[in-house]
């Protein structure tokens, strides 16, 4: 699933589910359901953003300065 994931579209759907939250005119129910969707979405991000690091260090054998950590 990880390698079909779009993280632009994850990046989008996030900045909505934000904006959504933020205005605070959701039911309960609604507004939890987001949250839950925001928090998956942030855990995939967090993952394919992980395994480009990865292949960075595997092409080239170390991490450029600004992805270390």
């Amino acid at each position: 699933m990880i390698d079909d994931f779009k993280l632009e579209s994850a990046l989008d759907d996030l900045e909505k589910i934000v904006d959504e939250l933020e205005n605070g005119k959701l039911p309960l129910d609604e507004s939890l359901a987001l949250f839950e969707r925001g928090i998956k979405l942030i855990r995939l991000c967090n993952a394919k953003l992980d395994n480009a690091e990865q292949r960075i260090e595997s092409l080239t054998g170390e991490l450029p300065e600004d992805l270390s950590r």
